[in-house]
């Protein structure tokens, strides 16, 4: 199992809007509002086979109100 965070940028005023699509989406474990560039970040469980840019692609990207991603893949989780 590979984990990765997609921060998402959303069209203005459609924040909740996406993080409430985004996580009724399978293999989205969390979505958390944040501060910065980006609105949300998503955390994300993938398979290890699964491919990463085609999930952020075809799954995340194309949810409405979503304007722009930016994806970091986590290598190891500590505690």
């Amino acid at each position: 199992m590979r984990t990765i965070f997609v921060m998402i940028k959303a069209e203005l005023g459609k924040a909740y809007d996406v993080a409430d699509a985004a996580v009724q989406t399978e293999r989205v474990s969390e979505v958390h509002s944040i501060s910065g560039q980006y609105d949300l970040m998503a955390k994300c469980y993938l398979d290890d086979g699964d491919d990463v840019g085609r999930f952020v692609t075809e799954t995340l990207q194309t949810l409405p109100g979503v304007k722009d991603t930016f994806t970091l893949i986590a290598f190891k989780a500590f505690g």
